[in-house]
């Protein structure tokens, strides 16, 4: 396959202000992309999207992930801005390691709200504009995704959902010539990941990261598999690469189910009878 090449690429950050996502903005931009950073903060995210190399190549929207109309109207600005969007990157996430029996509910539901609600509602915004120009989606998830550890219960199962969600995605929007990727890492330096560590449990449940399963890796490395993803439109990107194995068992059979099971014509008639039954919506 031809990689895709991201020079003159518009993509769209969300999380644009974190760790994870203002290096990813850096090395894309070291790409030839154009950089549309989305979070909270609009002045922080304005103030890194000037470091990037200002308002040609790069600029910043508050947006927040758990309001579809707050994501929608960022996006529609991008497209103003910047003509369209190739790429989006559903960066936004959180992690706070508690356990079932102690954390509060709405701990759960914060998580699921920003890690999965955020991403189909950054998927669901960008939509209309990236089917435009056959391009791609790609959602960080996680390794918690496929491995399942003691208080994490919330993260594993946002995760999880995150994965399913670009699976299911990704056959509704292939006969469109759009891609669909999810980002598995493993434990990375991040200031979320400072803070996880900080914390006595979190440092005690992941042994500290120092070692095993569970050791630290870097954010170059993320941030280099990450790219080359995006270039490959990949539908999975494990990092690092020995965790490949656990994660694509089940994803064999999935794509055993999905060339028996779902045909393109069958999809794009059953989505065509679902738009009917709502109203053309």
């Amino acid at each position: 396959m031809k990689p895709y090449v991201l020079n003159g690429r518009v993509v769209a950050i969300t999380g644009g202000a974190g760790g994870l996502g203002l290096a990813l903005a850096k090395a894309l931009r070291a790409k030839g992309a154009r950089i549309a950073l989305l979070d909270l903060d609009g002045a922080v995210v304005d103030e890194k999207a000037r470091e990037l190399g200002g308002t040609d190549v790069a600029a910043g929207w508050q947006a927040d992930v758990c309001s579809l109309d707050s994501v929608e109207t960022a996006m529609a600005s991008v497209v103003q801005h910047f003509g369209g969007i190739d790429v989006v990157i559903a960066g936004a996430g959180i992690y706070v390691v508690d356990s079932m029996a102690t954390m509060e509910p709405r701990l759960f539901e914060r998580h699921t709200d920003i890690n999965l609600n955020g991403v189909f509602r950054t998927f669901r915004a960008v939509l209309p504009y990236v089917k435009e120009r056959k391009g791609y989606l790609m959602a960080i998830s996680s390794m918690a995704a496929f491995i399942h550890g003691p208080l994490s219960g919330h993260y594993a199962a946002s995760k999880a959902g995150v994965w399913a969600l670009c699976d299911s995605v990704r056959l509704e929007v292939r006969h469109l010539g759009v891609g669909v990727g999810c980002v598995h890492p493993t434990f990375f330096r991040t200031p979320m990941m400072d803070a996880v560590q900080a914390d006595p449990v979190g440092n005690k449940v992941w042994g500290g990261n120092e070692r095993g399963l569970w050791k630290m890796i870097g954010l170059d490395d993320v941030i280099v598999s990450i790219v080359k993803g995006i270039e490959r439109r990949c539908d999975t990107v494990i990092i690092p690469k020995r965790n490949t194995l656990v994660a694509w068992l089940p994803g064999i059979f999935r794509r055993v189910v999905e060339a028996v099971g779902f045909k393109d014509a069958d999809i794009v008639e059953t989505i065509r009878l679902a738009q009917q039954a709502r109203g053309g919506k």
